[in-house]
């Protein structure tokens, strides 16, 4: 949202864009987890959104959406209405616990409550670092989902710098990863090396290992073969597309994640060519990644620009950029790096590169910091 209000007023400057945050602050998820392991102050992920409208020209206006009249083109928010003439929409995830087999209200709230996953800024990264900063032994759990899920390398770094953190304090402790694939989402083998010439002894990784349910009360995760005990968790189910999105009436109905139907060149939805729907809400199997949506929210952006011109901007991929800080003494770190096509023949997407550097070292750990650094200054 706000690479694409940016970069909009950027392109068409005669435009008005109103970006509306329900949030008074911005917590950057990306590069979160160096602050859970101590290893980055939370001043750093913490900005302003007043400071990006100011420096970008365009209207902040801090509310929640609460619902939208495509027939009346009116955004309705808990402070009033907002006329439109074009519509992005970009509300992020939710999570679907009935995927892990959690379905009683009750349950669903006390994983929410006391097994955050962290994948939503703010909040459950507070009660996630101090779980871990509070941790005095026994087993943490960090639970992968299925399907396509927010920061596809996260969790795995995330299980990394958290047994660096017990190493560190040298208390008796075992990082439990479990996780449906055979091997990390994302640069695999990388990951795997780091678990095991790194953490041996402290983490242990779980894979082709599939949650039915979880029994919160007795803190045990059942899977199809076993039920396993947990001290501490961080529960990460399946995400699904922003609620707003299906009730809007804009959800893809083949779509198992509730994302949005939406022609995957243009971003424009089926059912409202004035609507657009981008981010972690959109169905193209790109990740979904701080990079990604970044590079998807220029894309956009330009688009946009274009049709207001009477003209069309030509497609282009977005780049998925990750770098994974694995070690914290020293830092050391690993990297990714995917564009993306559409395959004409097969009817379906695909890679038009990927380079994974799965040798750890210092320069990719401090590559993480500037990547961050350079997008938070874009933004604000």
């Amino acid at each position: 949202g706000l690479t694409i209000a940016k970069y909009l007023k950027k392109e068409a400057p005669e435009v008005d864009v109103v970006l509306i945050e329900r949030r008074e602050i911005f917590i950057s998820h990306p590069l979160s987890n160096l602050w859970l392991a101590g290893l980055w102050d939370l001043e750093y992920l913490a900005h302003s959104f007043l400071d990006a409208a100011k420096n970008n020209d365009y209207t902040l206006h801090t509310a929640t959406v609460i619902d939208v009249d495509r027939a009346k083109r009116r955004i309705y928010t808990e402070k009033g209405y907002i006329q439109y003439d074009y519509l992005v929409l970009a509300p992020g995830i939710e999570y679907d616990y009935g995927s892990i087999g959690v379905k009683d209200p009750a349950d669903v709230q006390a994983l929410r409550t006391r097994y955050p996953a962290g994948f939503v800024s703010g909040q459950e990264h507070v009660s996630l670092k101090r779980k871990i900063d509070e941790f005095s032994g026994g087993v943490f759990a960090i639970t992968i989902p299925e399907g396509i899920f927010r920061c596809s390398v996260t969790p795995y770094e995330r299980a990394c710098l958290i047994a660096s953190v017990f190493k560190r304090r040298k208390i008796k402790a075992k990082v439990l990863v479990i996780d449906p694939r055979y091997d990390p989402a994302v640069a695999g083998e990388g990951f795997l090396a780091a678990f095991k010439e790194l953490y041996g002894g402290i983490i242990e990784y779980m894979n082709t290992t599939r949650i039915t349910s979880i029994d919160v009360g007795r803190k045990m995760i059942i899977t199809e073969m076993d039920e396993i005990g947990f001290d501490d968790a961080s529960i990460y189910p399946r995400i699904r597309g922003a609620r707003l999105i299906e009730n809007l009436g804009l959800v893809d109905p083949k779509s198992t994640q509730k994302e949005a139907a939406i022609d995957p060149f243009t971003y424009r939805a089926v059912a409202d060519d004035r609507v657009y729907v981008t981010g972690d809400s959109r169905p193209m199997p790109f990740s979904k990644s701080a990079n990604t949506a970044r590079t998807e929210g220029i894309y956009v952006a330009r688009s946009i620009a274009a049709r207001l011109k009477g003209k069309t901007a030509p497609w282009r991929t977005p780049v998925t950029l990750c770098y994974s800080v694995v070690n914290a003494e020293p830092r050391e770190g690993i990297s990714v790096k995917t564009t993306y096509r559409f395959d004409k023949k097969t009817n379906q997407w695909a890679y038009r590169s990927s380079k994974a550097i799965n040798k750890r070292s210092p320069e990719l750990a401090g590559k993480a910091f500037e990547w961050a650094r350079a997008q938070y200054r874009d933004m604000f």
